[in-house]
């Protein structure tokens, strides 16, 4: 049976628009850094990158490439852990071309680096991105985490919420870095109909 995110592990894909706590469990991704302003073309390249390194991957067994316990998924959303440079903290409002990122794409169990490795030898070609993707895993984290419907502009709407909740469950936010998973292609979705999974560590 085909494994697809959004019904086998709602309570990471589908959170309600109010915050929660969740024990996110250790995960496998590739990955590529960057900085600057997302919505330059220079980022979406790199998107571009990582779902060609993501697709190869699963088509291995439909390109004859053998993966021990293999399984048939639907590949994971497109996420991103943000930051600020030095620079960008100290300034009053956000500028951003001095965000720092993560972007990435979870990958399943069976992935291994040498499957990673075969990926990207695989699509060099397609762009050259690919040589910089990286295969991390991640470690077990506690989070507040809340649905943000909306542009990506009133997200600090949903973080305030979610920084009052945690103070109420006497948590405390880790950092101001924090995750987002876009479950919309931002690309051809409108503004106000974006849906994005919004995550901090606690």
């Amino acid at each position: 049976m085909k494994h697809e995110y959004k019904k086998h592990e709602k309570d990471l894909y589908q959170p309600k628009n109010k915050p929660s706590l969740i024990d996110v469990p250790m995960m496998k991704y590739i990955a590529l850094k960057g900085e600057g302003n997302p919505n330059s073309q220079a980022f979406a390249h790199k998107i571009e990158a990582l779902y060609a390194c993501a697709y190869t991957i699963k088509m291995f067994p439909r390109n004859g490439v053998q993966i021990p316990n293999y399984f048939d998924y639907t590949v994971y959303p497109l996420e991103g852990v943000w930051d600020l440079s030095l620079k960008g903290r100290l300034e009053k409002t956000l500028n951003k071309d001095e965000l720092v990122y993560t972007i990435l794409i979870r990958q399943p169990e069976f992935v291994s680096d040498e499957i990673v490795k075969l990926a990207l030898e695989k699509s060099m070609h397609k762009n050259d991105e690919i040589k910089d993707i990286e295969f991390i895993q991640s470690n077990p984290t506690r989070c507040i985490q809340m649905m943000h419907i909306g542009p990506f502009d009133t997200e600090p709407e949903s973080f305030k919420l979610m920084e009052e909740y945690a103070e109420s469950m006497g948590l405390k936010r880790l950092s101001k870095t924090h995750r987002e998973i876009y479950l919309s292609d931002f690309r051809k979705t409108k503004a106000d109909s974006l849906k994005t999974i919004l995550r901090f560590e606690v």
